[in-house]
């Protein structure tokens, strides 16, 4: 056999894509995803497929040979598409939105093209040094002092995470990093804070750093869902003669329920004195902050150890993307930095290397699609369309305090609404519970809009949320349409 036909056969089994298929359907795939996104209004928001249907409609076992990329896109629109609920649909207005804008879909493209591993500086040097421009740029973008110094992670959780072991790191006397938290250590069980409205992950994170579910102490809120300061530093006082050790309070800004900001600036005098580590948590509120009139929002953040903000929440960045920043990065690298021979360079010492300040080791290159939407639609960009989802969050609860069936069951700090209906005459809470659970699945299956729901003091109460990249008023109103005419055939029935 000719050793030249030998070798071309031999790439043809053991070489990538050839440029010119991997052109093709590139060109294809752009397309695609370019009349989807021009289309997607025309599509049922929430998919409608039962458990199992995907799944039972994909091979048991994994492909012999080679398939063309022509079947494997066809299966996009045959398998996949059937069970994709649309985040990028107009009506999603659901949880807290996280649309994708063309800069980010065409940065992530490019991500995955570079594919590089920004672990170290010396591993992708425009990896580093990018995220540390892009960040210092979203600190002046929120105002935040210049002694914030920002990491990007892949979400909130991770970064509150993150947040709760540089705080148990920074517990004056331990040495947790090297006996933990029962091999011998002489630090009482530890005591975190946060509000009875607190995100889950909160309680995540404790347990994932041996603090327990018992660690972390709920505190009251008020009538507007915010936490009660008095109350936080009653817990604590009476901790302290218990035995526990105080370490950490999480203060949130933009509640996961109701949007609601807990009393920043109370919170962080209390920890100052307390010397407690502040993180707050504005993984979707803090967005809201880069608008100049909503800038209030975070007052008193100056006085925090840290804080977390989620582009990919409520600023058109594809999931995932989460920006921590602490006054303390040296704490958050003594917690994590662990460096074997084989990681060493020569330029340790001139440079930051990302992997000294978490768990991760390996780290895509997220930064790049910050880079691209904030240039692309600029900051006077961004700030107009958060501007406007805030005016229709706004609007929206107006139409609900007008309407004698329906009443709003929290404040709108910012643009969701909580909400229920509540006909005359019907007053029984567990009736109330049962119809709006089915007027929000009733919304539901409209395929028109997609909305959730929460419990507040026991009430069933439904959520809508107005944050989506595409979502006008429009659509909004839309909606409002449809929850009457639902509530309407409801009570005929």
């Amino acid at each position: 056999m000719d050793i030249n036909l030998k070798i071309n056969n031999t790439a043809a089994r053991t070489g990538d894509m050839p440029a010119e298929e991997f052109k093709k359907y590139g060109y294809k795939l752009i397309d695609w995803i370019a009349e989807y996104l021009t289309g997607v209004q025309s599509m049922p928001v929430l998919s409608n497929v039962k458990p199992g249907d995907i799944k039972n409609m994909l091979p048991q076992h994994p492909p012999e040979r080679s398939e063309s990329m022509e079947n494997i896109l066809q299966d996009i629109n045959r398998v996949i598409m059937p069970g994709i609920t649309h985040w990028n649909h107009p009506g999603f207005m659901a949880y807290f939105n996280s649309t994708s804008s063309g800069p980010g879909i065409l940065a992530e493209l490019l991500s995955a093209g570079l594919n590089v591993n920004g672990m170290l500086w010396k591993t992708s040097p425009s990896s580093t040094e990018l995220e540390q421009v892009t960040l210092d740029w979203f600190r002046q973008m929120l105002k935040l002092d210049k002694d914030f110094w920002g990491i990007i992670y892949d979400t909130a959780s991770v970064s509150t995470m993150h947040a709760i072991a540089a705080a148990r790191e920074n517990i004056s006397g331990s040495d947790i990093r090297m006996k933990g938290l029962v091999g011998g250590s002489e630090v009482n069980r530890l005591r975190l804070y946060a509000s009875e409205q607190v995100h889950s992950s909160i309680e995540k994170g404790a347990i994932t750093l041996g603090i327990g579910l018992e660690g972390v102490r709920k505190i009251p809120v008020d009538n507007e869902f915010k936490m009660i300061p008095s109350k936080l530093e009653e817990a604590i006082e009476e901790d302290k003669k218990n035995g526990w050790l105080p370490f950490c309070v999480v203060a949130t800004v933009g509640t996961t329920s109701t949007t609601s900001i807990d009393p920043v600036d109370e919170i962080a005098g209390i920890c100052l004195r307390e010397k407690l580590w502040l993180h707050v948590d504005a993984a979707h509120g803090g967005i809201a902050a880069l608008v100049p009139e909503m800038r209030h929002i975070l007052n008193g953040v100056e006085k925090a150890d840290s804080l977390v903000v989620n582009p990919h929440k409520w600023m058109f960045t594809p999931v995932d993307l989460s920006i921590f920043f602490t006054k303390k990065p040296q704490v958050l690298k003594q917690a994590f930095s662990l460096i074997p021979e084989y990681l060493k360079t020569s330029v340790d010492s001139e440079v930051e290397n990302y992997m000294d300040y978490g768990v991760q080791l390996g780290r895509r290159f997220r930064s790049l699609k910050l880079w691209f939407i904030i240039r692309y639609f600029g900051t006077d960009g961004i700030i107009e369309r958060v501007r406007e989802h805030l005016r229709i969050g706004k609007l929206f609860a107006s139409w609900i305090d007008e309407h004698p069936m329906f009443e709003r069951l929290a404040p709108v700090p910012l643009s969701t609404t909580c909400f229920r209906a509540h006909p005359a005459g019907m007053d029984d809470e567990e009736t109330l519970n049962t119809l709006n659970e089915r007027l929000m699945d009733y919304v539901n299956s409209t395929g028109k809009v997609f909305i959730t729901h929460t419990k507040l003091s026991g009430k069933f109460v439904i959520r809508l949320v107005v944050s989506g990249l595409r979502t006008e008023e429009r659509h909004v109103r839309l909606a409002w349409e449809i929850i009457q005419q639902c509530l309407a055939e409801l009570l005929r029935k």
